[in-house]
């Protein structure tokens, strides 16, 4: 038996093919669990698709920022499953504008922006799924390391996804005694639609495979079943963390160029 067989995810996020929450509906679904998308109506045609691919049960769009359309997308989870085991909240965003140049020009609307896309939203999502969801269920968020440490670019996304993972240490709290347990994923940089409008993004991949101690980037695959994981009961005793997909990233200091290690056998 699959190790989610009888179990039901909702996932916000997949825009396209490349989206990190494309690959975590694609692993939940390997593992037996069925799915709900739930993405904004400019992507329907990308999404429709890959909802086919993974026999999704719910395809809803739904904007985020509009607390009716959460509603609604509720209203259609209740009708349909009654209740479900995991949300996954894979959503950012923040003006163009505002990932390029110093982060003392951020405007003052940029800020409420992306806060409220890229942190708010979990809250938002989480309270009208929190009586529907199952005990023993999980939520699992996606961040990134530019939340604890400067990344040039990252800017005000850096300060939205520290506000995620202060909201995920909150909402594990809230949630534990019913059982419902509340982590993030801080994944290293994959070529997404989000990742695309972060200035000098090429570059930072190119760093992040020569420096990284396993010298390579992740993949939508190595968070996917990572989500996977949390969601699991081998997961179980875990609430409120940030765990690392990121080839060992966050724990380097200083890089140097790769070399060969000494007493190599032959």
């Amino acid at each position: 038996m699959a190790l989610l067989s009888g179990k039901k995810a909702l996932i916000f996020g997949v825009a396209n093919h490349r989206s990190i929450a494309w690959g975590i509906a694609r692993a939940l679904h390997a593992e037996g669990c069925e799915i709900g998308l739930v993405y904004l109506e400019a992507t329907e045609k990308w999404v429709k698709p890959l909802g086919e691919q993974v026999n999704a049960t719910l395809l809803i769009p739904c904007d985020v920022g509009d607390d009716a359309q959460i509603d609604a997308v509720y209203a259609k989870v209740r009708d349909t499953w009654g209740s479900f085991d995991y949300l996954i909240h894979s959503l950012a965003f923040a003006k163009g504008e505002d990932l390029t140049g110093g982060f003392l020009n951020t405007s003052r609307d940029g800020f409420r922006l992306a806060l409220d896309v890229s942190a708010y939203s979990l809250i938002a999502i989480t309270r009208p799924a929190f009586p529907l969801m199952n005990e023993g269920g999980a939520i699992v968020t996606m961040t990134y390391h530019g939340s604890t440490q400067v990344i040039p670019n990252y800017n005000v996304m850096g300060v939205a996804k520290a506000a995620l993972e202060a909201t995920v240490r909150y909402l594990a709290y809230d949630l534990g005694p019913k059982g419902i347990r509340v982590n993030a994923i801080s994944a290293g940089p994959i070529r997404t639609l989000a990742a695309a409008g972060i200035g000098g993004f090429k570059s930072m991949l190119k760093h992040f495979a020569d420096t990284t101690p396993l010298r390579k980037t992740v993949s939508q695959d190595e968070v996917g079943t990572t989500a996977t994981f949390l969601c699991s009961p081998w997961a179980s005793g875990i609430t409120g963390e940030i765990l690392y997909v990121d080839a060992g990233a966050n724990i380097v200091g200083m890089a140097e160029p790769a070399k060969e290690l000494a007493g190599k056998a032959d």
